[in-house]
């Protein structure tokens, strides 16, 4: 994996990551690789015998909840039954990238002034359902962590083909490791000339610290022009690559794909 350390690209605004939101329209070779990665993600949840995965970064702007949208209509699209949730309830975003409604949320349905009926948004894409994080909490750690939220996902994981979270980065607050015992693992967010390999460092050891597991990287933000980049089959030149790698060594300081 090719991460270059020194000037950092400026990144994409709300706007312009929602226009990056897999469609009907949206390129071959960009779907392809959300189906490499789904594949490789079934067989890693299979393996643990869990259907819930959570998706982090290290820091804001990379990408995370962009790729974690497109990743849950990846699976969506296999006609399973699958709940995507915004469990990142500091600065949540899925509402915006899926122009949806936020008045009621999860946090509504934990504090027990809206059932899950109420608050989830049904068939956003054919057999996607999408739980926002509604009104943001002065106490998002303690919600994540109590017994209702605890049930919310117990019931979902029941319900739905897949659970998938998007999750706050990981080295900005400790929310998303509260969530360790609700899913198989992690997927980390990578993107190019933004996560360095410190970054990337800092991010295994924490999950690591917390006794849970890194499922696999999905990178983004790779500049298809670059030596190395394209694909002789497709000739496409995108501003998104999305590639997945399941087979970590913790002890590496250089990570493959």
């Amino acid at each position: 994996m090719k991460l270059i350390p020194g000037k950092k690209k400026k990144v994409d605004s709300s706007a312009d990551k929602a226009k990056n939101v897999i469609t009907s329209d949206s390129k071959f070779a960009i779907v392809e690789g959300y189906k490499i990665a789904r594949t490789n993600l079934v067989f890693s949840l299979t393996a643990q015998n869990n259907n819930s995965v959570a998706i982090t970064s290290w820091s804001k702007g990379e990408g995370k909840s962009t790729a974690t949208v497109n990743l849950a209509i990846s699976f969506a699209k296999m006609g399973k039954h699958v709940l995507l949730v915004d469990a990142d309830l500091r600065r949540p975003n899925l509402h915006n990238l899926l122009k949806l409604k936020n008045e009621t949320g999860m946090t509504d349905v934990i504090a027990q002034m809206s059932s899950f009926e109420d608050a989830v948004h049904r068939d956003v894409v054919s057999c996607l359902d999408v739980l926002t994080s509604g009104a943001i909490p002065p106490n998002p750690s303690e919600l994540l962590a109590s017994p209702v939220f605890a049930e919310l996902i117990r019931k979902a994981k029941e319900d739905y083909d897949y659970v998938i979270m998007d999750t706050p980065p990981l080295g900005v607050v400790a929310d998303t490791l509260l969530l360790k015992d609700y899913v198989a693992g992690f997927v980390l967010v990578v993107r190019e000339r933004i996560t360095t390999h410190g970054d990337i460092e800092r991010a295994l050891q924490n999950i690591h610290l917390a006794d849970s597991k890194v499922l696999g990287f999905l990178k983004v933000g790779c500049d298809m022009r670059s030596k190395g980049y394209g694909y002789k089959k497709y000739r496409y030149r995108y501003r998104y690559r999305y590639r997945y790698h399941y087979n970590y060594n913790y002890n590496y300081n250089y990570y493959r794909y």
